[in-house]
């Protein structure tokens, strides 16, 4: 079997981290982890070195100097993940709210070549969410419908950060002139992905909200969704 990375983005997720960690281990081997850190004042670095040294062939951690956000976070990982010849790479959030059983499905479906990108979908049979409040359900689902309409991407969970992708569909994407970082970052990729004419497959996950630990949901991460996307569509046409 083809080796597969996780990479995990980190800020103040002390108490959930450790957790996250050992779930993916428990998976087997084939899953590596890169836990890429934004600066965490909290210690969550600290405890995934605990884990870097216990399994330095799978566990492995990148800090980064200041607190960037989500999508440096993972262009730094992905550009780690290439530079070691991994063949599918994962995103997943630290905060347990995606199941990491549901790795192995995303897994077999990029292997089998149904696939060249897989998305763990909330809304693609109806809205699997637990214990979000209904004005979050609202904002998320409703991002997804706006993102459709403006893009033409056939996706209905187009901001889900539950993702998989073969190292190609990386590859074709220059990293460097990604331009987004929250909500408007995860779209983006499924859009770039889209339009290189890549195969996109959805199945659906329930997704449960954070026991631990603060949301990074902000007013700057909406309307950067809000009105990136259309600078986005442009962009396309020009290019």
């Amino acid at each position: 079997m083809l080796k597969a990375v996780v990479i995990i983005p980190t800020y103040n997720e002390i108490d959930n981290i450790s957790i996250a960690i050992e779930k993916v281990l428990s998976l087997g081997e084939n899953f590596d982890i890169l836990v890429v850190d934004d600066n965490s004042p909290d210690g969550t670095a600290e405890v995934v070195k605990g884990f870097v040294s216990k399994y330095s062939n799978r566990v492995f951690l990148e800090i980064k100097k200041i607190k960037e956000g989500l999508g440096k976070a993972y262009t730094l990982g992905f550009s780690w993940a290439m530079a070691r010849n991994y063949e599918y790479i994962f995103e997943m959030d630290a905060d347990l709210s995606h199941d990491p059983n549901d790795l192995v499905r995303m897994y077999n479906e990029l292997q089998n070549i149904n696939c060249d990108v897989v998305i763990g979908s909330r809304y693609i049979n109806g809205i699997n969410v637990v214990n979000w409040p209904l004005s979050r359900i609202i904002l998320s689902y409703f991002a997804s419908i706006y993102s459709r309409v403006i893009t033409g991407l056939p996706v209905k969970d187009a901001t889900s950060g539950f993702v998989g992708f073969k190292r190609e569909v990386l590859e074709k994407m220059n990293l460097s002139s990604i331009l987004f970082n929250g909500y408007a970052f995860q779209i983006e990729l499924k859009f770039k992905a889209f339009k290189n004419n890549f195969k996109i497959l959805e199945i659906p996950i329930i997704f449960r909200d954070r026991v631990h630990g603060e949301s990074k949901m902000s007013g700057n991460i909406i309307f950067e969704a809000v009105f990136g996307l259309i600078k986005l569509k442009i962009k396309s046409f020009l290019k």
